[in-house]
């Protein structure tokens, strides 16, 4: 039976499974202290300016006298 030091193969598999797992849990990390850090955004941006809508209505006069 094959000692674990001669398997490097899988040490490299531990190793890289770890290093994976730190890195998620530090982006996880560095990611929920800068969501807490951020100002809060307003949903709703206000427009400096009003917007005018027209409708048009098809039984208008001056769509009859155009047809």
């Amino acid at each position: 039976m094959p000692y674990w030091t001669s398997l490097w193969y899988v040490w490299l598999i531990l190793l890289t499974t770890f290093l994976l797992l730190l890195c998620g849990i530090t982006a996880s990390c560095i990611r929920f202290c800068c969501r807490r850090k951020r100002f809060p955004v307003e949903t709703f941006s206000r427009h400096p300016y009003d917007q005018t809508v027209i409708t048009v209505d098809s039984d208008s006069t001056a769509h009859s006298t155009v047809t």
